[in-house]
């Protein structure tokens, strides 16, 4: 077996990939923190001054899956370049926009779908291939970068937004994320090595050899609708605390305050939340932890429903990021368990793109639900709907796993 499969090497590419993921993740958070400041100086609602939040995740979603070819095809270190450029460019370009369209564009275009979009489906595929006993834990400390990038930016945008306006902040976030990005990216040259050896000898709770060419027993393409659609399912539910429990505290009268409060707990503990499930997917398989995972986050879904004290709500929100954290790095498992290595940039890709759509559906549609009833007892019913058909499907995936045939020959994992 390749001595870098899980070597030094492996871990110093995945403290490369934590760090420019964590750079680079500043693409999804940037945008909500400028929100107010845009729509003051181009004169326009929330509703148009919301477009660019809504263009950057179909962007990022877009993006994912073309940069996930353009991995498969070249390896990561180009499309890590070309993020790394498009970054600086586009914040420069939405800094000097002269109207929301203009300052959309860039945000959807360049800061998005070729700039942000590498950084983490591609990124977490890359990562993998240089892993196989801890692959799942890998992941997920690869898939943390965007959570500490939710940590990390907002309150540094902030600061020298008040301190020197937004087009300034966004200037000058171009400027350094190309200083500090450009020589990371040169740390990704060398080519993801070669997995050419039989997956190890099976373990208790480990996945059983899989045929490639029939996933789950199913084709291909149908195997991964079915996985894009338990995404989808997963993130609809997931959204609705993540995006609405600031509006939700308004609501109840607790404040703003205590719901920034309560979303930075709820993003602390997902970073817990990852590790520990990628120390346990490795274990137990993507599948099997997934399971886990949905049926924690739709009980803690059903705790919202029932509680609506403020310190039973810091409770559960704690809660909620504890359960939650762990399932989208999955789906990445999931896809290198089961389908062929070198599909893995492109179907990751499909399957985190996935999550980010139900993450924009559900932001969306608890919106509506809540303008439709007045109130967020109907959307936390419908997150644990969606909730229960991630479940569902996770365990027909898992059943058919189960009736799997061997593959015949040895492919790489």
């Amino acid at each position: 077996m390749n001595q870098d499969i899980d070597g030094f090497a492996a871990w110093m590419r995945l403290a490369a990939a934590l760090l420019i993921g964590t750079l680079g993740g500043v693409g999804m958070w940037s945008v909500v923190v400028v929100l107010p400041a845009v729509q003051a100086e181009f004169a326009v609602d929330r509703g148009a001054a919301s477009l660019p939040y809504s263009l950057t995740m179909i962007g990022y979603a877009v993006g994912s899956v073309f940069m996930g070819r353009w991995t498969d095809r070249v390896g990561i270190f180009r499309p890590v370049v070309a993020g790394a450029l498009a970054l600086g460019l586009g914040y420069v370009a939405a800094g000097f926009a002269r109207n929301l369209w203009e300052f959309a564009l860039a945000q959807a275009v360049l800061i998005a779908a070729i700039g942000s979009s590498p950084l983490f489906g591609p990124l977490m595929a890359d990562v993998s291939w240089w892993f196989r006993k801890y692959r799942g834990f890998a992941l997920s400390i690869c898939a943390c970068g965007n959570y500490f990038a939710g940590t990390i930016w907002p309150p540094i945008i902030n600061y020298f937004m008040q301190a020197h306006g937004w087009r300034a902040t966004q200037i000058g976030m171009g400027i350094v994320l190309m200083i500090l990005m450009l020589p990371l990216a040169f740390l990704f040259r060398r080519p993801a090595p070669t997995q050419d050896a039989p997956r190890p000898t099976q373990t208790a709770g480990s996945p059983p050899p899989h045929d490639f060419s029939r996933p789950f027993g199913l084709t291909p393409n149908t195997a991964q609708m079915l996985i894009a659609l338990a995404g989808v399912a997963c993130c609809v539910a997931m959204s609705m605390p993540q995006v609405h429990i600031v509006a939700y505290c308004s609501d109840l009268g607790y404040g703003v305050a205590r719901g920034a409060e309560m979303l930075s707990i709820m993003m602390g503990f997902g970073i817990v939340s990852r590790i520990l499930s990628g120390y346990i997917s490795d274990k137990i398989g993507g599948l099997k932890t997934l399971l886990i995972g949905s049926f924690l986050q739709g009980v803690a879904l059903a705790l919202y429903v029932i509680v609506d004290g403020l310190t039973s709500l810091y409770v559960v929100s704690a809660l909620f990021g504890l359960f939650q954290g762990g399932i989208v790095p999955s789906y990445a498992l999931i896809v290198r368990e089961y389908f062929p290595a070198n599909e893995a940039g492109t179907r990751v890709s499909i399957a985190l793109t996935a999550t980010m759509l139900g993450m924009a559906l559900g932001g969306w549609l608890t919106g509506v639900i809540f303008d439709w009833t007045g109130s967020y007892d109907m959307a936390f019913l419908n997150g644990i709907a969606w909730n229960f058909l991630n479940l569902s499907i996770t365990v027909f995936l898992l059943l058919r796993a189960r009736g799997g045939s061997p593959r015949a020959t040895a492919a790489p994992a």
